[in-house]
């Protein structure tokens, strides 16, 4: 798979974001193993940006991890400095799943609740959730449950 090609802006862009980060994952003495060429997969899959720490002391072997990275992961190689290598790849978007089951949630409304003669009225907040109403007065009710029905008579519908 072919790397990233970014802009000299997209990628000054993304290495201010990356400065805060802690590296994601190390590499060790082994090197780039199936392992954790799959760790730092899943690390690009979850974060999108990663910084990555290399322990080995040779520099023209750090620059072959990050191209190696780069290429088989099908990412955007951003910085190299010293032990650290960040890299980027754009987040898959989440498909979210509907449920047709799913009962409304909560819903916030504003009731104005009367205090005594003189006073101001007062402005409250009032969570009503799924099984429940608001009733003129600004009191909550819970619905009333669906009555239960025998085995018998659900089978005869």
């Amino acid at each position: 798979m072919p790397q990233i090609q970014l802009t000299p802006a997209q990628r000054k862009d993304h290495r201010a974001e990356a400065h805060h980060l802690d590296p994601v994952v190390m590499v060790g003495g082994d090197g780039l193993t199936a392992n954790v060429k799959k760790e730092i997969d899943a690390a690009l899959n979850a974060h999108g940006l990663i910084k990555v720490r290399v322990f080995s002391d040779d520099r023209v072997a750090r620059d072959e991890m990050f191209k190696t990275l780069a290429d088989e992961l099908n990412a955007a190689p951003i910085q190299h400095i010293g032990k650290l290598l960040v890299l980027w790849r754009p987040k898959a978007t989440k498909e979210k799943a509907v449920d047709e089951d799913r009962m409304p949630g909560p819903r916030d409304f504003k009731v104005l609740k009367l205090g005594r003669p003189g006073t101001r009225p007062e402005v409250k907040t009032l969570r009503v959730l799924g099984n429940q109403r608001l009733t003129p007065g600004g009191n909550i009710k819970r619905a009333k449950p669906k009555p239960q029905t025998s085995v018998k008579k659900r089978s005869q519908t």
